[in-house]
């Protein structure tokens, strides 16, 4: 899955794949998690929020099955 570059101080990077509505996370230090299950507008509301970090711990983590990739 390709991920997109944000601005962030713990994210570096976000991708979402909309046929299987999985969700790539990459943070700072490299570690990758894929969610499951995430809808498109959470992964555009994190795509768009100001504040990465925040509308991540609000809106995806405990919320959605995860694995980690990295």
């Amino acid at each position: 899955m390709k991920r997109q570059s944000v601005e962030s101080t713990s994210l570096a990077a976000v991708g979402f794949n909309s046929a299987t509505l999985a969700l790539e996370v990459e943070f700072q230090n490299a570690r990758v998690y894929r969610y499951y299950g995430v809808p498109w507008t959470v992964y555009s509301g994190l795509r768009d929020a100001a504040s990465k970090r925040r509308y991540f711990n609000a809106n995806i983590i405990r919320r959605y099955p995860y694995a980690r990739l990295s």
